[in-house]
């Protein structure tokens, strides 16, 4: 399945009290959200089936595909488009076995090391970061900055996706790496407007990859 990582939208629970994970998506992908995932550490797996299935149905038509984090059960009981997995997650070769050849599966990767053990022919894309530090994912790794990020989009097989911490402020400076996007949470989520705050984003992100 053919994907775009430019504005790679992460759904947060909390942040999205205002305007529902629904509403928000819907918003994001109006203004130009080009990914989304559906992230809940601390939901049940059939909260999460719940909230999938309707994501699945508001999203149909959108040619934006829905990625589910880390809970493979979720992910094949939905059919969303794909999974994205950390390094502490289940492992890599099972989940592309469950999953199946024809679904997305981004892994991410904080590390030289762990760049270095990307096998391409089971993952799809790399998700990069921490960038900066980041309230929206407790216990994160450390912050990698800019520089960390560049090293390591440089090193990545795979197209990569700059993740943590990231503001529209951050386009020029994130493209510049050369990654492919970025993927942001309160950026867009728990925004008054999600719509124009992704549209604000999609702009810079467009025109920072026209200019790097």
């Amino acid at each position: 399945m053919t994907f775009d990582l430019s504005l790679y939208l992460v759904l947060d629970s909390d942040l999205c009290r205002d305007h529902s994970m629904i509403e928000t998506t819907l918003a994001a992908i109006r203004g130009g959200a080009t990914m989304v995932q559906l992230r809940d550490k601390n939901a049940r797996t059939d909260d999460m089936i719940k909230i999938g299935h309707a994501l699945m149905a508001a999203m149909a038509g959108s040619n934006v595909p829905l990625i589910v984090n880390d809970n493979i059960e979720v992910a094949l009981a939905i059919k969303a488009h794909g999974l994205h997995i950390g390094q502490d997650d289940m492992p890599v070769a099972r989940a592309r076995q469950q999953l199946g050849d024809d679904k997305i599966l981004g892994l991410s990767v904080e590390s030289e090391s762990a760049m270095q053990a990307v096998d391409p022919a089971l993952v799809d894309y790399i998700g990069i970061g921490p960038v900066f530090a980041t309230a929206t994912k407790p216990g994160h790794k450390p912050a990698i900055g800019l520089d960390g990020l560049k090293h390591l989009v440089g090193l990545s097989p795979l197209p990569a996706v700059a993740i943590g911490g990231l503001k529209t402020k951050h386009a020029n400076a994130v493209m510049a790496t050369g990654a492919q996007g970025m993927a942001v949470v309160s950026a867009i989520c728990g925004k008054p407007d999600p719509e124009t705050a992704s549209r604000t984003l999609a702009d810079a992100i467009l025109s920072a990859s026209s200019a790097s």
